[in-house]
């Protein structure tokens, strides 16, 4: 009998390497033999884990907006003026350990995919954006009273259309694979939103 403790850790190394392999081969490509297989749990023991290939994609969404904004968190508690907090985000957006936006991250991978294909998927994201956006309209709202961000008319509007053209960027880097959409994303995000 597994304990619960083993068990958990199990399931957490299933939904990480799940992530990498939907990352490389989309929702559809992934395999549960292969997921299995590099995860190291015997074959059949899935179902153990997850009712099914959807329920796991609700799991490794879930577990992929939480650990996003637990990022984005502690950015935006930084005391430091809110543009610096704003350009640390979307400056590690462009490149990090894990590689740019475009390589990374699983709205950019998977909202085309989803959106037709598990209601449950497409929620998670679309909730985990509005998240994302909630948190920027703060940045942009706190960045006026502190004088480092240009005041927005409608900060909500304004943080939305800011991550639609993050996430935009972030396809044509993709697509393009090079930075310069991204880059260019960050120069403008300075130019229409920096004191």
């Amino acid at each position: 009998m597994t304990s619960p403790k083993k068990a958990e850790l199990t399931r957490s190394r299933i939904l990480s390497e799940g992530r990498a392999l939907v990352l490389a081969n989309g929702f559809g490509g992934l395999g549960l033999t292969e997921l299995l297989a590099v995860s190291g749990v015997p074959k059949g023991s899935f179902y153990y884990y997850f009712a099914s290939k959807e329920a796991f994609g609700c799991d490794m969404l879930s577990d992929y907006v939480e650990t996003y904004l637990a990022a984005l968190d502690a950015i935006i508690a930084r005391p430091q003026p809110a543009a610096e907090r704003m350009n640390a985000f979307f400056s590690a957006a462009l490149e990090s350990d894990a590689g740019s936006m475009a390589d990374r991250c699983l709205v950019v991978k998977l909202a085309a995919e989803i959106a037709d294909l598990s209601e449950d998927m497409r929620q998670i994201l679309d909730d985990g954006v509005k998240a994302v956006c909630r948190r920027l309209a703060r940045l942009v709202r706190e960045g006026a009273e502190d004088g480092s961000i240009i005041p927005q008319h409608d900060p909500d509007s304004a943080a939305a259309q800011l991550y639609s053209q993050w996430l935009g960027a972030a396809i044509m880097a993709k697509l393009s694979r090079h930075p310069a959409p991204l880059e260019q994303a960050l120069a403008d995000t300075r130019w229409r939103f920096f004191a």
